[in-house]
């Protein structure tokens, strides 16, 4: 009972591949998205530091003309710390990564020119970084300045080569809270989280201002405007499955005709396989018939064979261009018919199919049915010179008709969701031309929801597990009639 429990729960919620996430769990995507902040580059030097290493960044503005410190020189020449009449070397301690250093406060030494020097670069130094493999780490980052750590030479690119996979999986975290991963062999890129939690349970979008707030109706976050921002959530959304079905004309157009071609198919395969299976029960029983038992092995091989082979090798035998059929059609009357291509001759194929499939189980069944009729009735039908017609319609059929018919009812609704033999032959196809929902002249019911659910672009799982519903409530209806109609589950009446 839990998956039918499950299915009609699903039918009754806006779930879908845009709303597959809780409220919790799609606020927590959100808050997860970064950006980049573009008006910033850290460009970046390794140094050794035991066995392990120290990565230090360099602020890189797209406006700052200081260069940062070349590979092979010491970190300490490059900022100018220790020279006489330099100003601080990196900003101020917990500055973050956008800050930029003061400028020095006095001219360069042996200057002449009035005027204040280049503002150096901003410093960061990370915590000691292993780089033994690649996986993921979070590293923290405080300016070298009052940092107490004097980082040796850089080391050459070749360096940085070697264990770039390693420094691709570093997320650096600045003491501000923004953090930078690597961008290049030389650059290091800073981003912030996107979004910012309101008291009210609503985002701020910090790169446009725009603040999103979630819709309990519709399953997204939505900006003032109605904007829907991904990914959605999951929501009840009661009836509205349903009534898309039936009222929506994007999907009414399609369903009434699907529906209309599973009833026909389950129907008729059903008269046929019931049909051609009693035939050949009928003719099997003949006393006088000689290698009765190899026909009946050769008959049964069809149900013994697992029906996805037989259904992949009728494909190829019904292969237009190399399959066997249409080389003997094209022989004696010289004519390859499109047998995938067009709506009725894919149809007419189905049925011969599921026909050449479902024979066997009914042939065995009325075999058995057969053998509990006592011969005594057709020894006095002989007698009174019936014929073969007379003896099944008067004597056979109807004492193996009640105990039959509910196995032809269960037959019906075996085929109403015959989704096996759907999806290997034809895919539904030929496709409706009328329509955008993926549905096909020879979908069944079971095979539409499924290309809803699976090969839709929005793959709607409320709407096909509502469709899914409608389906079970029609089979338990069809099967009610059908047993009503026939009259099985009244007593004789005497």
């Amino acid at each position: 009972m839990l998956p039918l429990v499950y299915t009609v729960w699903i039918g009754f919620t806006n779930y879908s591949s845009k709303n597959l996430l809780t409220l919790e769990r799609t606020t927590e995507v959100l808050l997860g998205e970064v950006y980049e902040r573009s008006n910033v580059r850290y460009q970046f030097t390794l140094h050794a530091a035991g066995g392990a290493f120290h990565v230090v960044l360099h602020t890189a503005d797209e406006d700052d003309s200081a260069a940062p410190a070349a590979a092979g020189t010491s970190i300490l020449e490059s900022t100018g710390s220790g020279t006489a009449g330099s100003g601080s070397a990196a900003g101020p301690a917990g500055a973050g990564p956008t800050d930029a250093a003061a400028a020095g406060s006095g001219s360069a030494a042996g200057s002449g020119a009035a005027g204040s020097a280049p503002r150096p670069p901003t410093v960061f130094i990370s915590d000691v970084v292993p780089l033994l493999d690649s996986s993921p780490q979070r590293i923290a980052v405080r300016p070298l300045a009052g940092s107490g750590v004097v980082p040796g030479d850089a080391l050459p690119l070749k360096d940085v080569i070697a264990h770039r996979d390693a420094i691709r999986a570093l997320t650096l975290r600045f003491p501000d809270g923004t953090a930078a991963q690597m961008a290049s062999l030389r650059e290091f890129t800073p981003y912030q989280a996107l979004y910012q939690r309101n008291p009210d349970g609503s985002l701020t979008n910090r790169q446009t201002g725009a603040r999103i707030a979630p819709n309990l109706t519709t399953g997204f976050y939505e900006t003032g405007s109605g904007q829907r921002i991904e990914p959605g959530f999951r929501v009840v959304v009661g009836l509205d499955n349903y009534t898309r079905v039936f009222t929506d004309s994007r999907f009414r157009g399609p369903f009434i005709r699907v529906f209309l071609w599973t009833v026909v198919f389950a129907t008729v395969t059903v008269v046929l396989t019931a049909a051609l299976g009693m035939l050949l029960a009928e003719l099997l029983s003949w006393q006088g018939l000689r290698f009765a038992g190899l026909y009946r092995l050769l008959l049964f091989l069809p149900y013994a064979v697992p029906a996805f082979i037989s259904i992949l090798v009728f494909k190829g035998l019904f292969n237009r261009n190399f399959g066997e059929i249409n080389l003997i059609l094209d022989t004696l009357l010289g004519i390859r018919p499109n047998w995938t291509g067009n709506a009725m001759l894919a149809r007419l194929m189905i049925l011969i199919v599921n026909t050449w499939l479902g024979y066997p189980y009914i042939m065995l069944i009325c075999l058995g049915l057969q053998k509990s009729i006592s011969h005594d009735l057709y020894e006095a039908s002989a007698l009174a010179g019936a014929g073969p017609l007379t003896n099944f319609f008067q004597i056979t059929w109807p004492l193996i008709r009640k105990p039959l018919t509910p196995l032809l009812v269960s037959s019906f609704a075996f085929n109403f969701n015959n989704f096996v033999l759907i999806y290997l032959l034809t895919q539904g196809r030929p496709d409706f031309l009328d329509t955008n929902v993926p549905a096909g002249e020879t979908d069944i019911l079971v095979s539409y929801t499924y290309r809803i659910s699976f090969e839709d672009s929005g793959q709607q799982f409320g709407l096909a597990s509502a469709i899914s519903t409608v389906i079970f409530a029609v089979v338990a209806i069809l099967s009610v009639i059908n047993l009503r109609l026939t009259k099985v589950n009244v007593e004789d009446k005497r």
